[in-house]
């Protein structure tokens, strides 16, 4: 079925995502099955078919085969979709630690060109139709904030009229991720859309008042939870309802316990009562060896496999294009400052609604973690987005708002009640 060193070879020599994510790599890569080793060995980015061995620049994956079948089929179950989480399905690396960093873009994208084709059509990305106007739905503009004392200029795009929604995007990230819900009238005739960029991400520039280049930044759960609280109060809105992924979907229930009179109602995507993590250990994302295209890389791993191949890239482009310490400075909150263990049941949806979706392949903040939160809050609604990973606004938008309009339904009645 393809699990040798000369196919391997032959299709990461063809592949031109593998050539632009494997060039300066010298070494090699091996996949080591039951039965055998299908080895490539690399030269300033030129594979050749046979086995370098373990020595320096090598990464090795070894696994029992029945790990490999569910790595390599056509379409992965949640967690096999991605080298990183398959470690917990028995998927071991090897190699030296920076290396594997340097160079997992390339090793993911091997392990892919050896799966066979998905059946059925590929997904299609979202076309504009032939006669749409030339400019998008969303205008943007600056709104100028005091955060911690500074003053901020905070980058903010919106849509649409009605009932007003702050658009909170993941960490690292910025507001493009909700471009798409943008152009969506059955959204945006009866809700007004607003995404912001948070300090340091996306257009909101640093604030000019500060030395912020000469400390760590770090995102801590005061910081972050001024913000939407300070854009609200900008822009006059009377209790929006809030909606934010990843970080923003911890967010979305740490306002809901903290600011419950602020929100008429919070949409949790990817949410958790607590992730946890040492984003220490998560050397690639801040080492200066490691380009950014490792991050946006391992993003997709947090993508179905089964979204639209255009929007799974621009998903991780987005990362590509950020700023390296925000991310790993976001995910102080992410993975430590967050934790809404003890405070989840004190939450009152008499005041504040709740509601969480939760991707199928998210290995983050998991299904199983989405569904603990919602059992944590009386009164909340949860649903599994199958199909669906980390990112469900930006990488399949179509059946993202499939799973978001019976909530949104839901809102607008308890506000015409």
């Amino acid at each position: 079925m393809g699990r040798t060193s000369d196919e391997l070879a032959r299709r990461c020599a063809a592949d031109g995502e593998f050539a632009l994510a494997s060039r300066h790599w010298n070494g090699g890569l091996r996949l080591v099955f039951g039965d055998g080793t299908a080895a490539i060995t690399i030269r300033d980015g030129v594979v050749s078919a046979g086995d370098p061995g373990e020595g320096p620049g090598v990464i090795t994956l070894e696994a029992p085969d029945d790990v490999w079948d569910l790595v390599l089929a056509a379409v992965p179950p949640r967690f096999a979709n991605d080298v990183w989480p398959a470690a917990g399905l028995g998927l071991r690396r090897r190699g030296d630690d920076l290396v594997q960093w340097q160079y997992a873009p390339a090793v993911q994208r091997a392990v892919e060109l050896l799966r066979p084709p998905a059946p059925g059509p590929a997904a299609r990305p979202p076309v504009r139709p032939a006669g749409a106007p030339a400019f998008d739905a969303a205008v943007g503009r600056y709104l100028h904030v005091d955060l911690d004392g500074h003053d901020h200029r905070i980058y903010v795009e919106e849509a649409g009229t009605g009932i007003p929604v702050l658009l909170q995007h993941t960490a690292g990230s910025h507001g493009t991720q909700w471009r798409h819900l943008m152009e969506r009238t059955e959204i945006t005739d009866r809700f007004r859309l607003i995404a912001y960029d948070l300090p340091f991400h996306g257009k909101s520039v640093p604030p000019s008042t500060k030395a912020w280049w000469s400390e760590p930044y770090r995102l801590t759960g005061d910081a972050l939870r001024a913000v939407p609280l300070a854009v609200a109060a900008g822009l006059g809105l009377d209790r929006p309802v809030f909606m934010g992924c990843s970080v923003g979907g911890l967010l979305a229930l740490d306002l809901a316990a903290r600011h419950p009179d602020a929100f008429r109602a919070v949409i949790s995507l990817e949410g958790a009562l607590r992730v946890g993590g040492d984003p220490d250990r998560l050397l690639g994302f801040w080492h200066p060896q490691v380009s950014n295209e490792t991050k946006a890389r391992m993003m997709e791993g947090l993508v179905s496999p089964t979204s639209p191949v255009a929007l799974r890239k621009e998903t991780a482009q987005t990362y590509a294009s950020g700023w390296p310490p925000a991310f790993v400075g976001d995910l102080y909150y992410y993975c430590i400052d967050y934790d809404l263990t003890d405070l989840a049941s004190t939450i009152d949806t008499s005041r504040v609604g709740v509601h969480i979706l939760s991707g199928e392949y998210d290995y983050s903040a998991t299904v199983e973690m989405g569904r603990a939160a919602h059992e944590a809050i009386a009164g909340s609604t949860f649903a599994v987005m199958d199909g669906l990973g980390h990112f469900p606004m930006s990488e399949d938008p179509d059946r993202f708002v499939a799973h978001l309009l019976p909530v949104l339904d839901r809102i607008a009645a308890a506000a015409a009640a």
